[in-house]
């Protein structure tokens, strides 16, 4: 039961416009810029990157990687948001897969495509495959952190109803107060889990192959499964068994992962 002391409490969620500019028939909208912005800040981060570590990479490297890591991230992250989240939705409505701008991408559906584009572009360049994924997984949480605030800007993705002060009320949820989750996750897998790489980079990580991937892996998972805790679970979805998410279930093979990598990377030579 929420108080009428909380409810007093509440702070006021903002009602900002999805779309930034309309003119005629063509809208820009705040879900789009923040992917172009992370993407385009991952990649400059991923530049400065290769003058960083001993590997044979380039800042070239990156700027042809771009296109390939950003078709990854778009069709990747729709289809796992189709596949894991609402197959049935989508195969009575086939159409509706093309209408990207209002929201429906899925993080472990985009990470699945990044991992193949960064696959395929290692071998037609002929490069440590994991040497690209150390510095990629180091720049992911910079377009984690944009896209979970896109998320609060669309009122999507919000929390379960709570009475903690700064409970909000969100257009899409109900008349209940919900935690403002979107904005726990842009802390935690956006910039807590920067900021943990960057200090592990500035540490000589990328000398040891492998080991940063591994790292965010973990930690991902770990801030993904925690602040799923406070997130309310996809309508068509509901809770899992033992009252997990699919969030939950999800992260937890990155985290088994995260783990044999981290294993895998110690055993290697450092550079």
């Amino acid at each position: 039961m929420i108080s009428d002391f909380a409810s007093l409490a509440l702070l006021s969620y903002p009602q900002i416009d999805p779309i930034l500019v309309e003119i005629g028939p063509i809208a820009i909208r705040w879900y789009a810029l923040a992917y172009i912005a992370g993407i385009l800040l991952a990649w400059r981060y991923c530049r400065w990157l290769t003058t960083q570590s001993p590997s044979t990479l380039e800042p070239k490297d990156m700027d042809d990687l771009l296109l390939w890591a950003t078709l990854g991230v778009v069709l990747g992250g729709r289809l796992g948001y189709i596949v894991f989240y609402n197959p049935g939705y989508y195969l009575e409505n086939p159409l509706q897969v093309l209408v990207l701008w209002q929201g429906g991408m899925a993080f472990h559906g985009g990470m699945i495509g990044v991992l193949l584009a960064m696959y395929f572009f290692a071998r037609s360049r002929g490069v440590r495959y994991f040497e690209l994924a150390d510095m990629v997984g180091a720049a992911t949480p910079i377009g984690l952190c944009l896209g979970r605030i896109a998320n609060f800007i669309n009122g999507e993705l919000y929390g379960r109803t709570t009475d903690v002060p700064w409970a909000m009320i969100f257009p899409q949820g109900g008349p209940e107060p919900r935690h403002p989750s979107q904005l726990y996750e842009a802390g935690l897998e956006g910039i807590v889990l920067f900021l943990f790489l960057w200090f592990l980079v500035r540490r000589g990580a990328l000398e040891r192959v492998g080991a940063i991937s591994g790292w965010f892996l973990i930690g991902y998972g770990l801030a993904r499964i925690f602040a799923e805790f406070f997130r309310q679970p996809d309508v068509q979805l509901g809770f899992l068994a033992f009252g997990t998410t699919m969030g939950q279930i999800l992260s937890l093979p990155m985290i088994a992962a995260g783990i044999v990598l981290l294993v895998w990377a110690q055993r290697q030579p450092l550079r």
